[in-house]
């Protein structure tokens, strides 16, 4: 594959036709360059002592680590200067970051989770960076909740960057989806996949099965399809993956399919994961990857959001699964 960085991507995007202004590119420049920046703080790990917890909760009540909190600042100090954002919110704050009067606004917001699966960075698993844009509505000059109250499907970009073996960005700016691999040498994110496709069909499932007994039943219907296996309704063998890291399940059904589950439960009657800042960023990727993504009622781009950290139900992956178990819903 030709050698092609971030940069020149981005630039060969907006020459094919792609809505990629000179404020969006250099936005998204700007946001891989922070996620650099975490990749390297969160693999010196014990060394820079930013492991364990950081004694405080966020807006959702969640006990933050030190990585969140180091992970959220890294962001804003990146993005609050350059003059293409007009506010910002994370899912680590409880209302949006204003951009300082000595710096110009610019036509877009900024919504990110800053570091994603942040319960396993003690153990050394793989975590990241998910972030979603859109543009700040036309007349409005120090954009509050409202402005940010957008359904998915007005997304103009979205990514994640994974922090695992290598360092990944997953980006689409509605024109399919690329992946790059952080040169640690160059400091640069090289083009190293075009073009993902998840395949329609899968034989391996993500869910956490210790939630069970609170489960819809069209949930447990097709989990036990499933687990019944090739002698079961479904007629093959399933396998089963949970690492409790959006990011990395996502990033794994991009590269050889599946299904990601975290339905509403009888417990968490509206959700668990945040429309805004996982939810919206991860379908849309998905869906410009041929899959597909729902709460089990609604397609997820479809969704218009009523407050800045509404929780939701996901289920998404290869679109085939993902069509049964709505049609299960349905019924």
């Amino acid at each position: 594959m030709r050698r092609v960085a971030l940069s020149q991507y981005l630039v060969e995007q907006a020459r094919s036709g792609a809505a990629v202004t000179p404020e969006l590119g250099l936005l998204i420049e700007v946001v891989a360059r922070a996620c650099r920046a975490i990749s390297v703080t969160v693999g010196k790990g014990a060394l820079a002592d930013v492991l364990g917890g950081a004694g405080t909760e966020n807006i959702q009540g969640e006990a933050q680590k030190k990585l969140d909190i180091i992970s959220n600042e890294i962001l804003i100090e990146a993005n609050e200067w350059g003059g293409y954002l007009a506010a910002m919110v994370s899912e680590e704050m409880e209302k949006p970051h204003q951009i300082p009067n000595r710096y110009p606004r610019g036509k877009h917001l900024l919504l990110f989770d800053p570091l994603d699966g942040s319960s396993n960075i003690d153990v050394n698993i793989a975590v990241g960076t998910i972030f979603s844009v859109l543009r700040c509505p036309d007349g409005v000059g120090e954009p509050d909740e409202r402005a940010f109250m957008q359904p998915g499907r007005c997304q103009v970009a979205a990514g994640f960057a994974i922090y695992g073996p290598s360092t990944l960005l997953v980006l689409t700016v509605g024109r399919g989806v690329a992946v790059f691999t952080l040169d640690k040498e160059t400091g640069s994110f090289v083009l190293t996949t075009e073009r993902v496709t998840i395949p329609e069909d899968t034989r391996e499932f993500a869910i956490n099965v210790s939630n069970m007994k609170w489960w819809e039943p069209p949930v447990k219907r097709y989990i036990d399809e499933c687990l019944a296996g090739a002698s079961g309704p479904r007629g093959k063998d399933f396998n089963m993956r949970w690492i409790a890291s959006m990011v990395a399940e996502v990033y794994r059904i991009l590269t050889r399919g599946g299904i990601f589950m975290y339905p509403r439960d009888a417990r968490y009657t509206e959700g668990r994961l945040r429309l805004m800042y996982e939810a919206n960023p991860m379908s849309f990727i998905v869906e410009q990857a041929g899959g597909a993504a729902t709460n089990g009622r609604t397609r997820i781009l479809d969704i218009s959001p009523t407050a800045l950290h509404q929780r939701v139900g996901v289920i998404l992956g290869s679109k085939n699964e993902v069509d049964r178990v709505t049609g299960y819903f349905a019924r």
